[in-house]
């Protein structure tokens, strides 16, 4: 669910002061696209709001919901937009941060 190697990357990469500060800042970025997907799903947007949590997700080590998001994209991209299963995708997300949060360590990027 959590690529904890490229968590640790990045973490090696930014620095631990940096991380604390990404780790919000994504959960914020991507919480507020899950929401309106949440609300309401415009097919016309979707293949791009996948794609931005696609790659916020990789980053990150959201390695299942990066993995959902581009199905989803190429399954828009194909014209096929209304067959994405959203709430599958946006059930992994808060499993997939649940696990994040639940797997750093005490005091960080809480």
């Amino acid at each position: 669910m959590i690529d904890w190697d490229r968590v640790n990357t990045l973490r090696a990469e930014i620095g631990e002061e940096d991380f604390e500060e990404v780790v919000p800042l994504f959960l914020e970025e991507v919480s507020a696209i899950t929401d309106e997907l949440g609300a309401n799903v415009d097919l016309d947007q979707l293949e791009a709001n996948l794609h931005c949590l696609k790659g916020s997700a990789m980053n990150l080590g959201f390695s299942d919901f990066s993995m959902l998001c581009h199905k989803g994209e190429a399954m828009a991209a194909a014209g096929n937009a209304a067959a994405v299963d959203v709430d599958e995708i946006l059930k992994c997300f808060d499993t997939s941060k649940d696990a994040f949060m639940a797997g750093l360590s005490p005091g960080q990027a809480a």
